[in-house]
């Protein structure tokens, strides 16, 4: 048994699939991995099935889904999973290797010795992002600046996908009560685990946009953060974190 478990939400990831879950697995600390899968036409799930009874039994596990029913609820799904499991550690993190799957290993260490929460952040020291357009760097850094005006939080990467809970975050967090599905969604949970006390931190790290597959973003989901940090920040005077 492991204390930590890797959520890899996937749509169409038929070309990195195997390689990231060979090489979570390869690493010196024991991770489970949870992959819930949108529906991929591509045939992402059954490459995660013939692994999981070939070299990955009970380690490797897959909730499969209906449709694509967007990250936010892909990775609650998972959470809700987790946390019916006797998990310590719950991590998010991209399957297409623009998170370095090396740095779960700094991620958790960093839980362990005490953060509640901890961010794999492309922005605290500088901009450490490999491969991306200026254009989507600005919009990714400047969307965090954002961020922190509207929330007054101190979040240098608040649309994070690499980070790491400790169970007891998620227990707090009212699951049932995320409102957002896209990029917001990261956002909306840092928010909360802020206002509810928890000791969150960030730790550098390099984001390498993916060079398979294809990128998810959309304008449709950046709309989503924009309006979305507002509703926060809205809804939060009114609600009373304990």
């Amino acid at each position: 048994m492991t204390d930590s478990v890797v959520i890899i939400p996937t749509y169409n990831e038929i070309d990195n699939i195997e390689n990231i879950i060979r090489k979570v697995f390869s690493l010196t600390v024991n991770f489970h991995i949870l992959v819930v899968d949108d529906g991929s036409p591509d045939g992402t799930a059954e490459v995660v099935k013939k692994l999981m009874k070939s070299d990955y039994v009970g380690r490797l596990f897959i909730e499969e889904r209906k449709g694509k029913l967007g990250l936010g609820t892909a990775y609650i799904h998972g959470f809700k999973w987790s946390l019916n499991r006797d998990y310590t550690y719950v991590f998010e993190m991209d399957a297409d290797f623009s998170h370095n799957p090396e740095d779960l290993i700094r991620l958790r260490q960093a839980a362990l010795d005490g953060a509640d929460m901890v961010i794999g952040s492309r922005y605290i020291k500088g901009v450490n992002v490999v491969n991306w357009p200026m254009s989507r760097v600005l919009m990714s850094y400047f969307a965090s600046v954002y961020v922190r005006m509207v929330t007054r939080v101190n979040i240098q990467d608040a649309t994070a996908g690499f980070v790491c809970f400790n169970r007891k975050v998620l227990e707090k967090i009212k699951l049932e009560e995320i409102r957002f599905v896209g990029y917001a969604f990261q956002i909306e949970m840092k928010f909360k685990a802020v206002q509810y006390g928890f000791n969150v931190l960030e730790i550098p790290i390099i984001f390498t946009d993916r060079t398979l597959g294809v990128s998810k973003m959309s304008t449709k989901i950046f709309r989503e953060a924009f309006w979305g940090v507002i509703q926060l920040k809205l809804n939060s005077l009114f609600k009373k974190y304990k």
